[in-house]
């Protein structure tokens, strides 16, 4: 018998396996296809966690693998001898999460090892938050970001608050690989409560949260001056932000804040988007109509476990309402955070940012003009905490803005992940600040190109789903790093930086550099006037990412450039 019919036979008969997942493994029994899809691998976890659609099989998130990931995460903690400093756990409003949340309380609190977990769903960044402030040893929640509805995952922080190593993953994919996934033991949740193996964390918990945030207000002074014009339309998209973007958006001073009503309600079905991510203008629709009537100067929207944020704003010269996009925005915040503090004499010491290598390179001009460092680590907010640790450590340096283009932003260090309540607490006081000078976002941001020059950036992505997709991607970076294109719109590579191997390469001389960076599948291709292709797998999806920065010296140029370099190299993985 085939190993994969094998192991659906067990989950079949097995007593550990509910009656839901029975049914859908009933109805998949005459399709071989499905059934190899669905046992001939589990789920691969990464530094980034777990994540895939829910339903039944050894490669999917379902309570059985969800149980059988939380028994892994128990030895990681074992082997640090850390039961008492405890685990916290939260999650989302994705269909499941609390009952996945409460599976992992169950099987961490069966192991002795002290559980906390939230009364309800939080943004991500609580539970970064939650980590350090509990002094726990790790923290688990319970999201798939800004995946479509049928999608969950799981995401594990360590004692610091930012997510777990590679060589930490490695444990945890290790324990899964030798323990039984049908033979998973775990105690009842409320027997754990009781007997205070569980502690449930209630609204008060909050308040040190909203603290945080408040205390990374750059002038406390703006919006309150601003009140009474300044107009906010604010999305949730039917998640986590949906409680605490609002009530830290008034305590700063908005006072008009309108909340889009269809989209306000946790909902993991995401009623009104089939993609809930701020990156996309479609989850703006609902938005829109309520902007014009309120005469609102933005719309931010964050995503379901609102650790990103998505922004439009109003164009006066084509009087309409435009995307902003993460690269953009993190510019802007950088731009203002700067001038701000430059204007009221309090910029503070040895001021740095953090940005990944695929984030626009306009934000190193604004900090190599203004005298701030800037550092570029790999993909994944992960390496962004760990130049805000080895700061702390070392005492050297003040962290302002940590971004990349994916939307994510954190400015202080009460957390070591991305926060879209931070993040729209400071986009509402930049735009109060540009208000005040009579100018709108839109508005400052061509400011910013007139002083910098013309940036354009602009991700792709192209999927490789099925069984074979992995193989596939592996098989085509494996041919780019074989062979390196000569020229990307007429424009020769001069140089590439293979951060798998952990090199950089002078096309010219033949000569290599080391990166300074950790291992990472991705490609970065520079030309000679230092336009910039990179392309990476996504670690949490069947998919090539490619990121393109270009710069010139008009906004339509740049542009013209960016197109032409995207049709070549993606025309690389046909």
């Amino acid at each position: 018998m085939k190993e994969y019919i094998s192991q659906y036979e067990k989950w079949k008969k097995s007593e550990y396996v509910p009656m839901n997942l029975k049914s859908e493994l009933n109805a998949i029994a005459s399709d071989d296809r499905a059934i190899e899809e669905r046992f001939s691998a589990q789920m691969n976890f990464g530094t980034a966690g777990l994540r895939a659609v829910m339903q039944a099989g050894t490669a999917y998130m379902n309570v059985i693998t969800v149980a059988h990931t939380a028994k892994a995460l128990c030895a990681l903690i074992e082997r640090s001898d850390a039961r008492e400093k405890g685990v916290v756990i939260g999650y989302d409003s994705r269909n499941n999460s609390q009952l996945f949340a409460k599976t992992m309380a169950r099987v961490l609190a069966f192991n002795n090892i002290k559980t906390y977990i939230f009364d309800e769903l939080r943004p991500t960044p609580v539970l970064s938050f939650a980590v350090r402030e509990l002094k726990c040893i790790a923290g688990i929640n319970i999201t798939a970001s800004h995946n479509p509805k049928q999608y969950n995952g799981i995401k594990v922080y360590w004692e610091d608050g930012a997510q777990i190593s590679p060589e930490q993953a490695k444990v945890v994919s290790a324990e899964m690989e030798k323990t039984d996934m049908l033979s998973v033991e775990m105690c009842d949740f409320e027997t754990a409560v009781n007997d205070g193996r569980i502690t449930i964390l209630e609204s008060d918990f909050d308040e040190k949260y909203i603290e945080a945030v408040l205390k990374e207000t750059v002038d406390t002074s703006i919006i309150p001056e601003t009140a009474e014009k300044l107009s906010v339309v604010y999305t949730p998209l039917n998640g986590a932000g949906y409680r605490l973007v609002p009530k830290v958006l008034k305590r700063a001073g908005v006072k008009k804040l309108t909340v889009v009503d269809s989209q306000s309600k946790p909902d993991g079905e995401f009623p009104t988007t089939p993609k809930p991510n701020p990156e996309y203008q479609q989850v703006f629709e609902e938005g829109i109509p309520l902007a014009e009537r309120e005469n609102a100067e933005l719309i931010i929207a964050t995503d379901p476990d609102a650790d990103r944020v998505g922004v439009m704003v109003f164009d006066r010269s084509i009087n309409d309402y435009v995307c902003l996009t993460g690269n953009q925005v993190g510019a802007l915040l950088i731009d203002y955070i700067i001038a701000s503090y430059r204007e009221r004499d309090c910029m503070p010491p040895d001021p740095y940012v953090v940005k990944t290598i695929v984030t626009s390179e306009l934000a190193t001009k604004i900090c190599e003009k203004n005298g701030v460092r800037i550092y570029n680590v790999l993909t994944g907010f992960k390496y962004i905490g760990e130049v805000i640790k080895k700061s702390e450590q070392t005492g050297k340096g003040s962290f302002i803005l940590g971004f990349e283009e994916s939307y994510g932003y954190l400015k202080g260090t009460y957390a070591r992940d991305k926060d879209g309540v931070v993040a729209s607490l400071l986009i509402c006081e930049m735009a109060a600040y540009y208000m005040k000078k009579n100018m709108t976002l839109y508005d400052a941001l061509t400011d910013l190109y007139k002083r910098y020059g013309y940036y354009t950036e602009k991700t792709c992505e192209k999927y490789f789903e099925g069984m074979d997709g992995a193989e596939i991607m592996e098989q085509k970076m494996d041919t780019l790093r074989k062979k390196t294109p000569a020229a990307l719109n007429g424009e020769k590579i001069a140089a590439v930086r293979d951060y798998l191997k952990g090199t950089i390469t002078d096309i010219a001389t033949g000569k290599s550099f080391s990166t300074g960076l950790p291992e990472s599948n991705v490609l970065y291709y520079e030309t000679e006037k230092g336009n910039v292709a990179v392309v990476r797998p996504s670690g949490t999806e069947p998919k090539i990412k490619f990121y393109y920065m270009i710069h010139a010296d008009s906004i339509e140029e740049s542009k013209r450039i960016c197109s032409q370099i995207r049709r070549e190299t993606e025309a690389l993985f046909d």
